[in-house]
């Protein structure tokens, strides 16, 4: 490299040093420093001692974790289908030629603007098994609603019916995918007879394929690492444990346990997870999108 050159690259260096600093010490620190803590017994108090595999042989071996694993996969397999199916078909509604659209769109997508924790506030009001809004509902149909937080058989779809009241984020995505199907298609199959669901399933769902992509990945992580509304609002796990999610017992482990090698191995642990349940999402969906550019 020449002199000018060298000079180029100092003051590129320079002017982006604010960010390489931060990236060092916010994200490449702490993920190094958690790979090395999870092979050691560390309570952040005091220096880590090394102990090899021990973290993850004690944590396949624990039945809280194993419990707070399948509660996680539970809310997962529920609320991650229902919420990309329902989003899609609010969007679709919503895409339609109807009178006061942007207030519908408006009151739809609310709720997500709504801070977690004013939301969770929210719903513990709402799902109360005494005087909760929802029961209230229920019996004006003499229909006796149950117990949603304390009754261990409904703690999750409580939050299941929660994260689907915060659809209004993946709804807008759709909705600005489907304004950018062109409507010619649409003409075209009219003209040859299609009706509504077969311009769906043969228009519409093709087009849209890259963003449905992208709202399956993006729930996958997200489902996966639901933390705030499980913890404000059953804190410890709720009955039986049976509201404990994987990343609220990572949680515990870390700073109420002080077990904090034990916690770096258990978001590694998610790490994988997650990642293995990306790869085999993007694998199997692979044919099945449509790139315009392609």
């Amino acid at each position: 490299m020449t002199r000018r050159e060298w000079r180029n690259l100092g003051l590129g260096l320079a002017f982006i040093s604010p960010w390489i600093i931060g990236f060092l010490a916010f994200t490449a620190y702490p993920v190094g420093a958690s790979i090395y803590y999870s092979f050691c017994d560390y309570d952040v108090f005091s220096k880590p001692v090394w102990v090899g595999l021990l973290n993850y042989h004690d944590m396949f071996t624990d039945a809280v974790f194993w419990k707070s694993l399948m509660n996680t996969i539970y809310y997962a397999a529920f609320s991650l289908p229902l919420g990309l199916v329902i989003s899609l078909l609010v969007a679709v509604m919503l895409n339609q030629s109807i009178k006061a659209r942007s207030v519908f769109r408006t009151i739809y997508f609310l709720p997500s603007l709504i801070p977690v924790v004013a939301s969770a506030m929210i719903w513990l009001w709402i799902l109360n098994g005494k005087y909760g809004l929802l029961n209230h509902f229920l019996a004006l149909i003499h229909v006796k609603g149950p117990d949603w937080l304390a009754d261990e058989h409904w703690t999750k779809p409580s939050l299941i019916l929660m994260a689907l009241w915060g659809i209004g984020g993946s709804m807008v995505i759709y909705l600005a995918a489907l304004q950018d199907v062109p409507r010619d298609l649409y003409e075209s199959a009219d003209i040859d007879g299609a009706t509504p669901w077969h311009k769906f399933v043969h228009i519409t769902v093709p087009l849209i394929s890259p963003v449905i992509y992208f709202n399956l990945i993006m729930g996958i992580i997200g489902s996966l690492q639901v933390f705030a509304q499980p913890f404000i609002m059953f804190g410890g796990g709720g009955p039986n444990r049976s509201a404990l999610f994987y990343a609220v017992y990572l949680y515990q482990n870390a700073f109420d346990y002080y077990e904090m090698g034990y916690a770096c191995a258990m978001a590694w642990v998610l790490f994988v997870i997650i990642l293995f349940l990306t790869w085999a999402a993007t694998k199997s969906t692979r044919r099945h999108i449509y790139y315009a550019g392609e």
